[in-house]
């Protein structure tokens, strides 16, 4: 009997730091007593570093040797980490001793074809938890992974699925989060924000989003063609000096969200526009109390989660690009994100505006996201909405009152 069931692998894709902490996110962030189980550990992994490093003191972890080590290798590298390690991290010849999990992460890349990886799913099925998450790892490379697979991927994770492109890492890969039976909501509440490889760091407290990167590459890519057509002119300069400004507008910085578990924090950075009763029956009976923040081009573009909750709904709705700051926005394109919390609906509307015409949205169905968790943003001056339930919530900011995304205090449940 092989220690866990495979498929194609590839010998020479590799896993980085920033790809086993993708891949052991979803069990770093839990803050209450959780299992996760690795299959195809190896002893010299990062992704069984990764697990280990987050490990707290009501977790458990169970690791079943992939076919680069074997379960005596991994029970000698624990055992040396210490009795507090050892007594938390559960070693197992094969899968068929292994017991259900919250978290399963298999610790090496797969590759294949559909039918190998639907054989690798099923085999994993029954160690799923109600409301477990699957996280592994495909190559990015074209060729390495058939289209088919990555398309199982997302037809099968009927209650959330995720996909992270690990840049990073030698080749790319790219990191899939699966959840085959729905969450309860309230467990959002317990969660720490996903970490997400989208934004490359700059210091410890400052991101550059993935889009600011891909948009100062294309800047000083056209100021190397225009050097590179025209040696004796200036012209270069123009795309070249443009491209930190243009990263500038896409920074990520650090958020620390309030203790306070009642406190409801911004979508955006901005001025609040409006604070104001309303009903809308596209989200349910009863009025709702919404707050919208305007965001200059000045401003900080990411966009985060008001409150932990479950991502039960999103669309978007055609309209103009008016002045984001004027009642004709109410118009605009604009993506609505709906949350299942304990405490009713809330929605997120990402509203587009006269300069903004790109919504990007990071939170797909069935995802539990905690509060302050980034969850997209929108690219140049825009509008975020807040729709809370009013019989439950709150205001607590004013008309013109600056506000920090993921930070600021909006409203309070009562």
């Amino acid at each position: 009997m092989t220690p866990f069931p495979t498929v194609s692998q590839a010998p020479i894709v590799g896993i980085g730091s920033t790809a086993a902490r993708a891949l052991t996110a979803e069990f770093a962030r839990h803050n209450a007593a959780t299992s996760a189980l690795v299959v195809g550990a190896d002893h010299a992994s990062l992704v069984v570093a990764s697990a280990v490093e987050a490990l707290l003191p009501g977790d458990q972890l169970t690791l079943v040797a992939g076919e680069r080590s074997t379960a005596e290798l991994l029970r000698d590298h624990i055992a040396g980490l210490g009795s507090w390690i050892a007594d938390r991290v559960k070693v197992v010849d094969t899968l068929d001793e292994a017991t259900p999990a919250d978290v399963v992460i298999v610790g090496e890349p797969v590759t294949g074809t559909a039918h190998e990886v639907r054989a690798l799913l099923d085999a994993l099925g029954k160690y799923l938890n109600e409301g477990a998450v699957v996280t592994l790892a495909t190559p990015a490379v074209p060729g390495r992974t058939g289209g088919a697979a990555a398309e199982l991927f997302r037809q099968g994770a009927l209650f959330g699925v995720g996909s992270d492109l690990v840049v990073r890492n030698s080749p790319p890969l790219r990191v899939h989060k699966l959840r085959f039976t729905a969450a309860d909501p309230r467990v959002a509440a317990t969660l720490a924000p996903a970490y997400r490889p989208s934004s490359v760091p700059v210091t410890r407290t400052m991101h550059i989003d993935s889009n600011g990167v891909a948009a100062a590459g294309i800047a000083l890519g056209l100021a190397a063609l225009a050097r590179s057509a025209r040696p004796k002119s200036k012209l270069w300069l123009i795309p070249a000096l443009a491209a930190a400004p243009v990263a500038a507008f896409f920074r990520d910085p650090e958020r620390e969200a309030p203790t306070d578990p009642a406190a409801i924090v911004a979508s955006a950075d901005g001025r609040v526009l409006s604070v104001e009763r309303m009903t809308d029956p596209r989200f349910g009976e009863g009025e709702f109390l919404r707050i919208a923040v305007f965001l200059s081009v000045l401003d900080v573009h990411v966009n985060r989660v008001p409150v932990a909750g479950r991502v039960a709904d999103y669309f978007v709705e055609d309209g103009g690009y008016a002045n984001a700051m004027t009642a004709a926005a109410e118009h605009n394109v604009a993506a609505y994100t709906v949350l299942d919390t304990e405490h009713g609906t809330v929605v997120v509307a990402q509203r587009t505006g006269l300069i903004a015409r790109r919504i990007v949205q990071r939170v797909p169905i069935g995802t539990l996201v905690a509060r302050g968790e980034r969850m997209g943003l929108i690219r140049f001056g825009s509008r975020t909405d807040v729709y809370l339930p009013a019989d439950r919530a709150e205001p607590l900011v004013a008309v013109n009152e600056k506000v920090v995304g993921g930070a600021s205090v909006i409203a309070r449940w009562h």
